[in-house]
């Protein structure tokens, strides 16, 4: 057992020297940052988003975009829609923070500011927000570990900032809620009051999120010449932020634009999100600090905000519209599909038995003999070509629905966004995919074997994911078990829709290629085989720069122990099991300190993670995480069936343990558990990972049921195959299928006791030809 761990620590301390060696030589290649700027200047416009630019419609804002650099901003914060007083809050404490507000209808308006009267052209006067200590209060239920008035602090020690605008004082204001320079509009902002302090954010008011088109252009317009206002005589070495502290009446995605010292004809991007042309309202306040040379605290979770280069600018709001566009595809239909694929697939299977069974069972009367009661010949046959047919329907949906997940995430191999209707397009190229994969499950060499079919199935969607987690998570952007930015998910890495499918193909796979090995008496192969596929899932999944799952691969690992002592014969005692249970800790652990005390392996949560635990500044996340997870029973009655669903689960597995079907009559999974040596385990292994990524990720027990459109289609396509059904007991006079034991006799229970160790592998398979 311990040898075992020690391998998959060793792969993982080879895959941290491998990455990180390459990423250093980049690093030293790299040039000297960009010259830091004299003064920051933070325009906000609440609303606003890249439809609304033009170069006749806001000619300011179009002539920023084409000098400067342009991207996305995910605004997504406490909730799914962030009003821009929300934007402004997140934006002065460098977290997400709200104030209150209903999910939908118009946002509140900015807390009102109280200040003495300032002229135009004089100097800011102090104000105040009486309101800014409740909302203080307010956003402490949320454990988002906000610093308050740490924007203000970006220009150091004895320099200022100057707030223009209620939206601005938010920013601005201390956790008292005083805010030290404000004028109540950006319109009396001048050159000489820009250039007096090194940071002024102005508050350029909301975009109307209804009232027609004509209203939203007037609003526009205003907007843009505030803009063009402040931007006519900039001090000189100045970084300017155009960005959209909010949503409108929806979320998307919004405007942000740099321009300044190195920023000229960029795309921004950032480390927190790894994807060209996003960065994260979070992101901003550290950049400020960066821009003007503070130190960025601990617990901070932004990460800088760069330019890369890019085409046109035109082609490059095309992009970002198009990126847009992706994001609104998950957000409008992930719920409909996850119902077609749940209720859609239970029907598929019930029409299945029903049409294939029903009518034999009502002319059964009429075929059987007059003496004894025992069914005719000719009905013998016809029940069990029935018999075979409604199993090979119901092992080709499986086969097929099993590889829709996968199918998603090779959608993307087409721009699926860019087409005028994206989301058909996504749906018909998973459907075809997922049609293409079953359709070589099923006929390769492999399909004689009960396990090959749905093992090739578990390696396909095993290989794309890993290799997409290694790439960048490029297929996975907007897909339904991939990653949105919207509604706070996660931008790179393994989401929680698909950690229990990932987990369980690693298992499946291992399961078949080292089922084939073993069979063949090749045991020390088809061991290393096995840990091959767990300890490379577990590390792609758990290093920072690939899948970056901390609570998926403490889950995943512990079950992948397990199922290769079960696989070795190795018996399972107390001390055994523990190291087996931390194991998974043990790696993120130890990918956590590489990450954070190596810069070059790349900015990830789980290295900012570790330093948060370092400096004592963990608390919150784990509050948040832990907090989320309890929250996720309580989301709809619906989820309250996914813990009766695993223990039934759990009970079905308990009793093939003990060598029986149980009372829930699992006759043909019993059956495939006896000839096919290491199935047994590997469902216990999936039910295991399934059960511990409820515990350990924060949506909690909605992460199991985004399993089940993978794991319980594959199970059906198992004990659906021609092997496992041929062996299943006739009618009454029906002759004994060849190779299998009569009913009443010793053998099936024999063998399911012995199936789960390798030196019988060879006489487990039920003396089927066609699966050895």
């Amino acid at each position: 057992m311990r040898a075992i761990l020690a391998k998959v620590l060793a792969t993982g301390v080879a895959a941290v020297l491998a990455v990180a060696a390459p990423m250093a030589a980049r690093a030293a290649a790299a040039g000297p940052g960009a010259a830091r700027p004299g003064h920051v200047i933070l325009a906000g416009i609440g609303g606003l988003r890249w439809s609304d630019i033009s170069p006749a419609g806001t000619p300011t804002l179009w002539h920023l975009a084409g000098e400067g650099s342009a991207g996305s901003l995910d605004v997504t914060g406490i909730s799914i829609r962030t009003c821009p007083v929300d934007g402004w809050l997140t934006l002065n404490s460098a977290a997400r923070a709200s104030a209150p507000h209903p999910a939908a209808g118009r946002c509140p308006a900015d807390a009102a500011v109280v200040a003495g009267h300032a002229r135009a052209g004089g100097p800011p006067r102090q104000a105040r927000i009486p309101r800014f200590p409740a909302l203080v209060g307010y956003n402490a239920r949320f454990s988002e570990d906000p610093q308050w008035g740490l924007l203000a602090t970006a220009p150091g020690r004895g320099r200022c900032a100057t707030a223009a605008g209620p939206g601005a004082a938010l920013a601005l204001a201390a956790r008292s809620g005083r805010v030290a320079r404000y004028l109540p509009s950006p319109s009396q902002l001048t050159p000489a009051l820009l250039g007096r302090c090194p940071l002024t954010v102005a508050d350029l008011g909301n975009l109307p999120a209804t009232g027609g088109r004509a209203g939203r252009d007037s609003a526009l317009r205003a907007a843009d010449q505030r803009l063009a206002a402040i931007t006519r005589d900039l001090p000189p070495d100045t970084i300017l932020v155009v960005l959209a502290p909010g949503d409108g009446s929806e979320p998307q995605l919004r405007v942000i634009i740099v321009t300044g010292p190195g920023y000229a004809d960029g795309l921004l991007a950032a480390a927190s999100t790894r994807q060209p042309g996003l960065v994260t309202l979070t992101d901003v306040t550290p950049a400020v600090l960066g821009w003007l040379g503070m130190p960025v605290p601990a617990g901070v979770t932004g990460s800088p905000i760069q330019a890369v280069r890019r085409a046109s600018l035109a082609g490059t709001v095309r992009m970002l519209l198009q990126q847009d566009a992706a994001t609104q595809v998950y957000r409008q239909t992930v719920t409909t599909f996850f119902l077609l694929i749940g209720f859609g697939g239970a029907l598929v299977f019930a029409v299945i038995a029903v049409i294939g069974w029903a009518p034999a069972r009502r002319q059964a009367p009429a075929g059987r003999q007059a003496r004894g009661g025992r069914w005719s010949a000719a009905r013998r046959l016809d029940l069990a070509g029935r018999r075979a047919a409604r199993a090979s329907a119901a092992r080709m949906a499986g086969l097929w629905l099993a590889s829709v997940p996968v199918g998603t995430f090779l959608a993307s191999l087409v721009p699926w966004w860019s087409q005028p209707h994206p989301a058909a397009v996504l749906y018909l190229l998973a459907a075809a995919w997922a049609a293409l994969i079953a359709a070589a499950a099923l006929a390769g060499p492999w399909r004689a074997d009960p396990l090959g079919p749905p093992g090739v199935v578990a390696a396909v969607t095993l290989g794309v994911l890993a290799l997409d987690l290694m790439t960048g998570s490029q297929l996975a952007r907007d897909t339904p078990f991939g990653l949105t930015p919207l509604g706070s998910g996660r931008f790179y890495g393994l989401g929680n829709s698909a950690v229990v499918i990932y987990g369980v193909s690693a298992v499946l796979t291992a399961a078949w290629l080292g089922g084939v090995l073993l069979r063949r008496g090749q045991r020390t192969a088809g061991l290393v085989c096995m840990a091959s596929v767990t300890g490379l899932a577990a590390v792609v999944s758990g290093w920072p720069g690939f899948g970056a799952k901390v609570g998926g691969t403490i889950a995943m690992l512990p079950g992948f122990v397990l199922f290769l002592a079960v696989a070795a014969g190795i018996r399972i005692t107390a001390r055994r099991l523990v190291l087996a249970a931390v194991s998974g800790l043990l790696l993120i652990a130890l990918f956590a300190l590489a990450n954070y005390l190596l810069p070059v392996t790349g900015h990830s949560d789980i290295g900012a993670f570790a330093g948060q635990v370092l400096h004592g500044h963990a608390g919150p996340t784990l509050r948040r995480k832990i907090s989320s997870n309890l929250n996720s029973l309580g989301g709809n009655p619906f989820v309250l069936v996914i813990p009766v669903l695993l223990g039934l689960a759990g009970l079905v597995l308990a009793g093939l343990a003990r060598g029986r079907s149980g009372w829930l009559r699992t006759t043909l999974l019993a059956r495939a558990c006896q000839q096919i040596p290491l199935l047994r385990p590997a469902l216990a292994t999936s039910w295991l990972i399934a059960v511990l990524c409820w515990l350990a990720e924060d949506n909690g027990v909605t992460v199991p049921a985004f399993g089940a459109p993978f794991v319980l289609p594959l199970v059906i396509a198992i004990v659906c195959a021609p092997a496992i059904v041929t062996a299943l007991p006739g009618p009454p006079g029906a002759p004994a299928a060849p190779g299998r034991s009569a009913p009443g006799t010793r053998a099936g229970h024999d063998q399911a006791g012995q199936a789960g160790h390798p030196t019988d592998a060879g006489t487990a398979s039920g003396g089927q030809p066609g699966y050895r």
